[in-house]
């Protein structure tokens, strides 16, 4: 059982998107049918949650006609990318309330759940409490003046309502008040001791760095009670009759969206679902990791008639022309776009992307390494040894298969090698590699080719020349059926000219040397890739507009602020400090409240950093602190400068540090 994110039917694919969940899992599943493996492969649109009511508002128009709108669109974009699902359903199917109102019930008759009240920001003139993503404010982390509820989108940090500076409601603009409500939790806490810890801690070994670390963090800071039920009126239905007005909480019946799809698919879903021999894999991107990796599991667990996930293959973000993906700034790349204004290049952004995959790491995609990849790989590679070989075989045997001389042995072990190094790397999720070797083998007809030179053993023997061809003729055969998960179309393609059946070939039968039988007419060659031109490329960069992009939107450590001069720079006063004393803020998880000796006197600073560091861990290092800076109050603190932080592009901090022990107050110039 093989699921990708469901994505938000409230807007379009971009290709981040594509590269993080998608792309990956196609690989993945298509390599696994061509082994013979009973695979399903599960995905859909999540239709519910706020920011399907936030766009249908501002579009004017009604939720269900939104995630119409691009629940089609986006299904449509997936198929002709050639992402091969076996069903793209939609948790607003009828089928899919039914499920997780079930779901639920399970867990609330069980006892799961404990109820709560809570006071939550209510908009008084729009006459609702505001979901997260119904309440912008300052970040708390970075200062970012357009953060929501649940995270700010320019430093990636997770926030709760209640941390936000000079909260507004996104529906009316008004500042919110404080109401009480009453909602329903899961204990995560307590099944973090019970089960979860032990249950992530082993999967260390066989998870990717990222998605452990990740998990590990959480566990470490220690996991919450967390609702599963909020004040909206669009969404699945809580199945209490004390629950009116509210509904199940999106990220507890999203997942859930993977079991409806199932049921939709077939009758046989339990097959894949509650059977312990079932290998459930989730593709996602790392913004779904604690809700993939932690709470589903917990779920599931809970529920108790269904399996666990064994892996979660998360990928890290793609950026783009040295800038974050943002849809809400239109920087990014359509599918539908690209797909409309691209036609027949399906296969070279699959190609680029999966080359370019953040698989441990944030990742870039240029148009102008696009063009190159295209031109200088696809083109001049793969395109280049395929064309060759059909065209001498068209000009030489007049389109027919030529005999070879020897069975050549050792040519089927050396391709039968490039099957088993391919398929180890999809196996372990290692797609790029999985890519890169794919092309060895082109690499190797071509070398094959040149060092024969048929164009000129054709005036000494044509018996020799034909067994050069038929060998090139087999290399090619053999990449159709290598790059068939990579590059589905073009190994179609390929297929088609060389008059085979791909249908009836399976990853075992790379290394074979009879592919194309000797006397087999092949059809007339076709060129697989075309090369993009200047102009193309300089058209799809004048398309961006970077208007919209603030200069903190990039995390990228190759993307600089904006100048400043030596005045501006003169004006910071940054000084050498050791933490006194630290500890957490009530009611915010990621603040810390800091007593720092700056050597004259002991500042209190207010820092987003809880979730990296342990207030004890940090008692007694010496930090760098910007004194100078404007105080502020967060939740109430006053904060009396800023502590200066390092950050990696996996958002790993440390603290600005001097390597030996300096006096408190010692300037830093």
């Amino acid at each position: 059982m093989v699921t990708s994110a469901l994505p938000y039917a409230n807007g379009p694919l971009h290709i981040g998107q594509i590269a993080g969940a998608y792309l990956p899992a196609d690989i993945y599943v298509r390599y696994k049918r061509m082994c013979g493996e009973d695979i399903k492969f599960i995905c859909g649109s999540d239709e519910h949650g706020v920011p399907i009511t936030l766009r249908a508002k501002k579009e004017g128009i009604d939720p269900q006609e939104l995630v119409d709108k691009y629940h089609f669109l986006n299904k449509e974009s997936f198929e002709k990318l050639g992402i091969d699902f076996d069903i793209y359903h939609r948790t607003s199917d009828p089928l899919h309330h039914e499920t997780a109102s079930e779901f639920f019930t399970t867990l609330h008759e069980k006892g799961v759940f404990f109820e709560k009240e809570s006071e939550q920001y209510y908009d008084e003139e729009e006459e609702q409490f505001l979901a997260d993503r119904y309440i912008t404010g300052t970040c708390p982390n970075c200062a970012f003046e357009r953060a929501y509820g649940d995270q700010c989108e320019n430093c990636g940090i997770s926030l709760s309502p209640k941390e936000l500076i000079n909260p507004k409601s996104a529906l009316s603009g008004n500042d919110p008040v404080l109401r009480k409500t009453t909602h329903w939790y899961i204990p995560l806490d307590k099944l973090q001791k019970e089960f979860l810890g032990e249950w992530i801690e082993s999967h260390k070994d066989d998870w990717k760095s990222n998605v452990y670390g990740q998990c590990k963090s959480w566990l470490d800071l220690g996991l919450h009670p967390r609702a599963v039920t909020r004040d909206l009126n669009w969404g699945v239905k809580v199945p209490l009759k004390k629950a009116e007005g509210k509904v199940l909480y999106v990220w507890f019946d999203a997942p859930i969206g993977y079991i409806s799809a199932t049921k939709a698919l077939t009758d046989k879903w339990e097959d894949y679902w509650k059977d312990e021999e079932t290998k459930l894999l989730h593709f996602i991107g790392k913004d779904n990791i604690v809700f993939h990796c932690l709470i589903f599991p917990a779920m599931l667990k809970v529920h108790g008639d269904y399996v666990m996930p064994e892996n979660v293959p998360s990928n890290e973000f793609m950026n783009m022309e040295g800038e974050k993906i943002s849809t809400s700034r239109n920087w990014a790349v359509w599918v539908h776009e690209y797909l409309e204004e691209f036609k027949g290049k399906e296969d070279v952004l699959r190609y680029v992307l999966c080359a370019n995959m953040p698989e441990t790491k944030d990742s870039d995609f240029t148009w102008k390494d696009y063009q190159a990849k295209n031109n200088n790989e696809l083109v001049a590679i793969l395109g280049n040894f395929i064309n060759r070989t059909l065209v001498l075989c068209q000009k030489y045997f007049e389109g027919k298969v030529p005999s070879r001389m020897d069975s050549n042995d050792d040519l089927a072990k050396e391709i039968s090698g490039f099957g088993k190094k391919v398929g180890d790397h999809i196996e372990h999720y290692h797609f790029r590699d999985a890519l890169n070797e794919m092309m060895n083998l082109a690499r190797l007809g071509n070398k094959y080719l040149t060092d024969k030179e048929p164009w000129k053993l054709i005036k000494e023997s044509e018996e020799q020349t034909g067994h050069v061809l038929n060998v090139c003729l087999q290399i090619a055969a053999n990449l159709a059926i290598l790059i068939r998960p990579l590059l589905p179309g073009t190994s179609d393609k390929i297929g088609q000219i060389l008059n085979f059946s791909l249908e009836k070939l399976s990853w075992k039968d790379i290394g074979s040397v009879d592919i194309v039988e000797a006397g087999q007419k092949i059809n007339e060659p076709e060129l697989l890739f075309q090369k993009v031109e200047n102009d193309v490329i300089e058209a799809q960069i004048a398309k961006l507009d970077r208007s919209g992009l603030d200069s903190n939107d990039s995390k990228n450590n190759n993307n600089f602020k904006p100048m400043i001069n030596f005045e501006d720079f003169s004006k910071l006063d940054i000084r050498i400090g050791t933490v006194v004393d630290a500890e957490k803020i009530e009611d915010a998880d990621k603040l810390l409240k800091l007593t720092i000796d700056i050597g004259s006197e002991k500042r209190t600073i207010v820092s987003g950093i809880a979730d990296q560091f342990k207030p004890e861990d940090i008692k007694g290092k010496q930090v760098s602190v910007l004194v100078n800076l404007e105080p502020r109050k967060l939740k109430g603190v006053e904060s009396q400068g800023m502590v200066l932080l390092a950050e990696d592009d996996e958002g790993k901090m440390t603290f600005i540090v001097t390597d030996s022990k300096m006096k408190d107050g010692s300037v830093v110039s």
